[in-house]
This record gives structure tokens, C-alpha cells and sequence, in this order.
């Protein structure tokens, strides 16, 4: 698990590529050692009615923002210094589209931990198991897409893309429940929405995972995999974008 890690502020890139992406690289990590805490503390913000650890992880997300700002510049620096073999390019492009998602990830954390301010001095509708595993699972698929793109393993990043049903899955469970407390009483209505909604964030968080997993398969071999309903038939294989 890639966790916690620090690094300098950014600098300009040097004469050696490797070092320029070793500077990417951990400068990423870092993001997504943000982006893992702030989905734990929207969670957490939502399920315990926390209003302060709901304002510290929104004061968070500018770190975040930051991080993306300064990852695309560093990104951008490198393709144009230097001549990069095919795998460093696309692993430089691919970093650029990566930071992007994680960056949403952020603003839906954000949105969640809004809700839990809301909700924070009313009653709770129900019990909460659906939440709390929704928000594990997301957070662990963030974390194993950036791991199969720092250690290139293909079939973690499958294994992510695989998840996002489990997700999905919650996501309707939790949907429903709050829906029906909300036609069995009409006073439910305005939590119930609250409630439907952050879960329907971290819905949105496991999308953009399998967005990070599907640019590191396509790093690793070149393939693209979005949108199945592009490949030409069913028996064909995903294909790079051609025109």
C-alpha cells in the first residue's frame, strides 16, 4: 500500500528522464495518500454526524487541487524536454489523465462531507453497515489502481475494474432502503435524499477508480478498454483508438 508518502515541493525537470519520472511518480503518490484520507473522512464525517472532521477534510481538498496543478506542469515539462521511449510517454500521458480523476475523487469527497454537515443535528434514519463498506471498498480500489500503475501490474488494475460491481451493488441496496423509510414516512423525505446522495458520490468514486485502472492497462499494453460498445464486434478485442 502506497500510503502517507511525502515529498519536496515540486521542481523543475532535470536532464535525466528517470529522475523527472521518479519525481511524477511521487508526487502522485502523495495525491492519492490525500485522496485516500479524505474519502475516509467524508465517511467517517457521515456515519458519526462529525461536523469537524467534515470542515478539516474540505479544507483538505485544496492540497489536492494543488497537487493537480503542479502534477500537469511537471507533466508537461517532461514531454516537452525530453524524447521519451513509447512506455514512459504513455505512462507521462497517462499520469496526466490520472491526476484529473483523483482530483474529482477529491471534489466528491467534499460533496459528501457538505451532506454530512447537513445531516449532522438530525437523527439518524437507519443503520449505516452499507455506507461505511461502500466508502472501504471505494478507497481500496483508488489504492490498488495507483498500486498496479507504480509496480505495472495488469492484473491488479483488472482486479479493480472487477470491484466496481460490489459498488454498483451497494449503491442500489442503499438506494432502496432509504427510498422506502422515505414513502413509509414523509417526514424521512429531506435526510433520506441527503443520504441517497453521498452514497451516490461514492458510487461515483468507484467509476472514477476504474477510470485509473483502465489507463494503466492501457500503459502497460497500449490497449484500450473504455467503452466496450466502440470494439467493432462482440468476439473482437478492445483496440487502441483509430480513426
Amino acid at each position: 500500500m502506497h500510503f502517507g508518502y511525502s515529498c519536496s515541493n515540486v521542481q523543475s525537470v532535470a536532464s535525466n528522464p528517470e529522475s523527472d519520472l521518479r519525481q511524477v511518480r511521487d508526487r502522485l503518490l502523495l495525491m492519492v495518500g490525500r485522496v485516500e484520507q479524505m474519502i475516509a473522512g467524508a465517511v467517517h464525517a457521515l456515519v458519526n454526524r462529525d461536523i469537524e472532521l467534515a470542515r478539516s477534510t474540505i479544507a483538505s481538498d485544496q492540497a489536492v487541487n494543488k497537487d493537480e496543478v503542479d502534477l500537469d506542469r511537471m507533466c508537461i515539462e517532461i514531454l516537452t524536454v525530453h524524447q521519451l521511449e513509447e512506455a514512459d510517454l504513455r505512462m507521462v500521458t497517462v499520469a496526466m489523465k490520472m491526476v484529473t480523476d483523483l482530483e474529482r475523487i477529491g471534489d466528491l469527497a467534499v460533496n459528501i462531507c457538505e451532506r454530512a454537515i447537513q445531516l449532522a443535528n438530525d437523527q439518524p434514519l437507519a443503520q449505516y453497515e452499507k455506507i461505511p463498506r461502500m466508502g472501504m471498498v471505494a478507497r481500496s480500489m483508488v489504492q490498488d489502481a495507483i498500486d498496479a500503475f507504480i509496480d505495472r501490474d495488469k492484473s491488479l488494475a483488472r482486479a479493480v475494474l472487477e470491484r466496481d460491481d460490489e459498488v454498483d451493488d451497494l449503491y442500489e441496496a442503499v438506494f432502496e432502503e432509504f427510498l422506502d423509510l422515505m414513502v413509509a414516512d414523509g417526514a424521512n423525505v429531506h435526510r433520506g435524499i441527503h443520504y441517497q446522495s453521498a452514497a451516490k458520490y461514492l458510487e461515483r468514486i468507484g467509476d472514477h477508480s476504474t477510470n485509473l485502472a483502465e489507463q494503466v492497462i492501457f500503459m502497460l499494453d497500449g490497449t484500450d478498454i473504455r467503452h466496450p460498445k466502440l470494439w467493432r464486434n462482440k468476439d473482437q478485442k478492445p483496440f487502441p483508438n483509430t480513426t
